[in-house]
């Protein structure tokens, strides 16, 4: 991802780390790889002879991911899941116009005989409706000017940009602070959502392309979430830690660098440049 600093000049450096998405996101999105957590639970069903089991939707997947974990765990044709959301009128805020990503709340569902796409996807947005009313939550988005489906769409760029929970409040001050700057987020995991991907590899081709999910040319938040927020990430987007940070890049694992220096940022994404070179020179293959 590319910075710029608050005069908006041009610059191949990177705004945000990519270490976090080289170590975990990007290798189970870009495999294409969606995996169901289906654990088996130890209570029986007291009218079915089998136990039931639980479906597992992790922080940060996206709503096309929920669909195929859903139909896999329920073991119904493919795109049954999605189709059924156009059968049921789901609890969401009407700044969500119908789409539901952001609201299939990562939780664990118990899944039963009796569930269909319909039941559990509608669980889940009850889930996030419940989590998302809290008081905290609704005064945090209110003090920051935001109304909560806002909150929930910057909760979810924190989710896909942060190396860990730790990180989550400094990723969502730079956001803010962005914003008041004039500055666009230039987030890869915005641009990667609209273009139905996910990857450290962003040209400069990619930054031109005409998508409202372009965080690069286009100003202001994207126009939906960009996934689905867990709990940490939501504070984090309502109550983000103060800081006047306008840059961060992850140099290598466990070493998150945030700055509002456009020269310390240099500095760091030439290192995270030279760490990720020399392991490319001494893995295997």
């Amino acid at each position: 991802m590319r910075s710029t600093p608050p005069r908006r000049r041009r610059s191949r450096a990177r705004l945000t780390r990519r270490g976090r998405l080289v170590v975990s996101t990007a290798c189970a999105l870009a495999l294409g790889a969606v995996i169901a957590v289906i654990v088996t639970s130890l209570a029986p069903d007291e009218h079915h002879t089998e136990p039931p089991q639980t479906l597992t939707i992790p922080e940060g997947w996206r709503t096309s991911q929920v669909y195929e974990a859903v139909d896999k765990a329920l073991g119904v044709p493919a795109g049954t899941a999605k189709k059924s959301v156009a059968q049921v009128h789901l609890a969401l805020p009407q700044e969500a116009r119908g789409n539901p990503e952001g609201y299939f709340f990562p939780a664990t569902y118990l899944i039963t005989r009796h569930t269909t796409p319909v039941s559990l996807l509608t669980e889940m947005v009850e889930t996030a409706n419940k989590k998302f009313s809290d008081r905290g939550v609704t005064t945090g988005a209110q003090g920051n000017a935001l109304n909560v489906y806002q909150a929930v769409t910057i909760a979810s760029v924190v989710q896909a940009e942060a190396a860990g929970p730790d990180d989550m409040g400094k990723v969502a001050r730079i956001i803010y602070n962005r914003l008041s700057r004039g500055m666009p987020l230039q987030m890869d995991s915005t641009l990667n959502y609209g273009l139905n991907r996910s990857t450290v590899h962003t040209t400069e081709q990619d930054t031109k392309v005409n998508s409202p999910y372009n965080s690069y040319n286009r100003m202001g938040l994207p126009p939906t979430p960009i996934g689905n927020p867990g709990a940490r990430a939501m504070q984090a987007a309502v109550n983000p830690t103060p800081g006047d940070w306008l840059y961060f890049v992850t140099v290598k694992p466990g070493d998150t660098r945030f700055t509002s220096s456009y020269e310390e940022q240099m500095r760091n994404v030439a290192e995270f440049n030279r760490y990720h070179q020399a392991a490319r020179i001494t893995s295997p293959g």
